[in-house]
């Protein structure tokens, strides 16, 4: 088992910058991919980014550019870095994880955490 932690989420106004945090704990020796989803109200959970062991890194053509995904693997901490925000950037985010592999469909990850909320608004 794998359980993952997400920090860092709050209001921020628009063009503002925030940094999300995953922490993860449990069986974590094997490689993981981590991910980073969104989940606006009333609208299903969409891939943002994510990031292989060996640092393979992919995002969703919308945030790219303005969102950076990085993992320091020694403390188990995935983090997104995200800039230049806009109100459609408000949602609950969620980490997640998966043995290997790269995947967008949140239905193929086994792991995810509570979420945190961002919200951009002036």
């Amino acid at each position: 088992q794998v359980q993952l932690v997400e920090s860092g989420g709050k209001l921020v106004q628009p063009g503002g910058s925030l940094t999300l945090s995953c922490a993860a704990s449990g069986r974590t020796e094997s490689s993981l991919t981590l991910a980073w989803f969104r989940q606006a109200p009333g609208k299903e959970r969409k891939f943002v980014a994510l990031m292989t062991w060996p640092g393979f890194i992919f995002y969703e053509p919308s945030v790219k550019g303005r969102f950076t995904i990085s993992r320091d693997n020694a403390k188990n901490t995935a983090y997104l870095q995200m800039n230049d925000l806009n109100p459609d950037d408000t949602a609950i985010y969620y980490c997640a994880a998966k043995r290997g592999g790269i995947f967008q469909s949140p239905n193929l990850y086994d792991y995810w955490g509570q979420g945190t909320q961002v919200t951009v608004s002036s």
